[in-house]
Formats: structure tokens, sequence, C-alpha cells
């Protein structure tokens, strides 16, 4: 398995990332108020330790997670990072309804309560969501610009949001174009109505879900389309399995906790943590550039880049596999490549 500072290039641009990358809706206040200390001390771990690719969204704690991005990297050198953000939803003065609510009216994100998100993935609103974010990062350029979760908007992101990132790449403002979502089959539908470097895929290729393995990754390493890999936890569940743990930000259904359960158990009999396979597992995949965590504290940043760095026995993936707990065909790291 690679280093976590090891880079790779993103689709057929110039840019390389490093295999762990650092996502921040954590540090949004998703969920949760992080303290600007613990948000400090968080980014200036990661940096440290060699961690060069940060993704953050205008959506994340409504500017919060952008402001903090371009304050931690204020005086670092600028060519020596891959900086992603995302585009369709313009933060503006207002009640926040929809999806950007749970359980009645909490808010996802704890932090400047008086904004919510409009969407637009129109041509004109992603530019102006571009320049937004340059604004609240205090950065002259972003890298990669991820169309974000445009799931019910189809049509307008491709007329709109992509034909704005495209003409963005052709004058040499970004360097990437990509989409970022939940699911892969749309996905793959932009690759049949784009030129696309790269997307932001969440969850579809995990310890527990497999389902971009058959159709979606082939077809990503046949044109050239490199993956970001985010909730590789499955949003907590395979993090520490549990009755009340969440699978895809909602409760996990008793079947789900049962077979993560059963994998913990496997991996304990080679004296392994659960976490690690799951962080180590993707990247065995060509397709998979770099797996992208969201931490809120340096703590959990460097339990993550040790876990990534963690032996894993080639006898426990064997095992994963004839218990049926992991696809046949699914790449698997070889111990001989941990480094």
């Amino acid at each position: 398995m690679p280093n976590p500072t090891d880079r790779i290039r993103i689709g057929q641009t110039d840019l390389s990332v490093t295999r762990l990358g650092l996502g921040t809706a954590p540090i949004g206040n998703l969920l949760q108020e992080v303290p600007e200390a613990d948000a400090e001390s968080t980014f200036e771990a990661a940096i440290n330790a060699g961690i060069r690719y940060v993704d953050t969204a205008p959506y994340y704690g409504y500017g919060l997670a952008e402001n903090r991005v371009g304050r931690a990297l204020a005086g670092q050198n600028r060519e020596d990072f891959v900086v992603s953000t995302k585009v369709g939803r313009l933060i503006r003065p207002g009640r926040r309804i929809g999806t950007e609510i749970y359980d009645g009216d909490k808010p996802f994100y704890l932090a400047n309560p008086e904004m919510c998100c409009v969407l637009d993935y129109g041509y004109d609103g992603v530019l102006r969501s571009h320049e937004d974010s340059l604004e609240r990062l205090g950065l002259d350029r972003v890298d990669i610009l991820h169309i974000h979760d445009p799931d019910d908007h189809f049509d307008w992101a491709v007329n709109g949001a992509y034909k704005a990132l495209d003409h963005l790449r052709s004058e040499g403002t970004i360097k990437a174009v990509s989409a970022g979502m939940n699911q892969w089959e749309m996905l793959s539908r932009f690759m049949d109505y784009g030129d696309f470097d790269c997307f932001l895929l969440a969850g579809r290729y995990s310890l527990l879900d497999q389902t971009a393995l058959p159709k979606f990754l082939p077809k990503c390493i046949e044109r050239g389309v490199s993956i970001v890999l985010g909730g590789v936890f499955n949003s907590g569940l395979l993090a520490d399995p549990k009755p009340g743990i969440t699978f895809n930000y909602v409760a996990a259904p008793q079947e789900l906790i049962d077979r993560a359960i059963r994998m913990g158990e496997v991996c304990k009999g080679h004296a392994v943590p659960l976490k690690a396979v799951a962080l180590q597992f993707p990247l065995a995949h060509p397709a998979i550039a770099t797996v992208l965590t969201g931490v809120r504290s340096a703590a959990e940043f460097e339990e993550n880049a040790r876990l990534f760095r963690h032996p894993i026995p080639d006898a426990m993936w064997q095992e994963l596999k004839a218990e049926g707990l992991l696809a046949e065909e699914a790449p698997v790291p070889k111990s001989e490549e941990i480094t």
C-alpha cells in the first residue's frame, strides 16, 4: 500500500494529489461545533504530515470551511497543494429548508445561521459560485471544481454547470472538471455528455458497498477519469459498527451492522483494526487516486494517517472473500506493498 504522502496524477491533467486527502465537512461544523483552535491544529497536523490535497465546499458551514482552509494555507507554498471546492450551491442570507435541515428543523451545519443555500447549476451561477469561493478562501485559484450533488438536476448541470467549468478549464483558470456525488450512476452518465477529469464518489466503493465496481470503475479507467473517494467509513458504520450507528447518514439497517461486525471479527483475528482495512482497501483499484477523509481534530487525522500505514496480511483479505464479505473480483492491497 502506498504511503499517504505518495502522489498520483489526476486524469490527464498535470495535477498530482497525495494518496490521503483532507476533507473539511467536519471542520465546517457538521453536526457539532469545532473550535477555531481545533480546526487550526487539524490543518497543522495534516500539513506537517505531508498531506497536500484539501477538499472543501461552500455548503460546509456556509462558508466557514472555505474560510478555514484559506487561513490554513496562508503562508504555505501554494504550488505544493491541490485545492478543490464545489459549485451548485450559492450561499445567501435566508432560512434553511429541505435537505439543509433534519429531524424537523435542525441544521446539519452549526455555523453562519443567517445563511442558507440557493441551488444554482446554471452557467452564470456557477461562475458566481467560483468567484465567491475564491473570496472566502483568499486564494487566487482553485485547482478542481466539483459539481456538487446534482442528483435531481442532470440537464441543468450538463447544460449549465459543466459548460461553465469547461470554459474555466479552457482558459486555464482551473485545472480539472469534476462532479461529486453519493451515487455512481449519474457520474457515469456525465462521462457520456462531457470531458471530465475526475469525480468525487462518496460511499459507493467501500468494504460494505462495491456497487461501483462492475461497470463504473472500469469505465473510468477506459476514459482516463480519476476517482477521489470519500465515505470510506460509510458515514460511521465501518468506523464503529454498533446499534444506532449511521450508514449513508441515516440509521444503519441491522443487516449491514451485522455484516460490519463480522468484518471486524475477521480483522481482529489478524490483529488489524477494521478502520485500517476500510482506509486501505479502495486504493488497490487503479481508478482510485486518493482517499478523502473528513476529520475534526488533529488526533482524528493522526489516527487515520497511522491506520493508513498499518500492515495488513494477505490472509486477511483472503478470509474476507472466503466468508463472502468482500466481492471476489475486488482488487486488494498486497502486503509487500505496505510502506
